[in-house]
């Protein structure tokens, strides 16, 4: 087995954990909480509403940088189009001025 495959479902395992303890914390938080009932679930909503709030923050960062990515690699890939047809170009024209001193040289003969 090598290091990829051991390594490929890693960030899944940890997000998974993540929200395992999350949850397990909230619980413990709930249970342990010295606030009455309707506080503790103003204070839980508030939160969620919180996170809720960061998670769409941290998407919409996330989509703008994706974003930004594939205009470079784009750009990237356009710009290498372009220095490759220019390659092409001259080594077309390479060939055929070769082509051309070859049929003057035999008519010389």
């Amino acid at each position: 087995m090598s290091y990829d495959d051991r390594g490929s479902g890693g960030a899944a395992g940890v997000i998974l954990s993540f929200l395992v303890g999350a949850l397990t914390g909230a619980a413990a938080a709930v249970l342990m909480a010295p606030r009455s009932g309707r506080e503790t679930r103003e204070i839980l909503g508030e939160r969620l509403r919180e996170a809720s709030e960061r998670g769409r923050q941290i998407r919409d960062d996330a989509v703008t940088r994706g974003r930004t990515s594939l205009d470079e690699a784009v750009g990237y890939v356009e710009r290498q189009r372009e220095s490759l047809e220019k390659r092409r170009d001259r080594l077309a024209a390479a060939v055929e001025a070769g082509k051309q001193v070859y049929r003057e040289e035999k008519e010389k003969i």
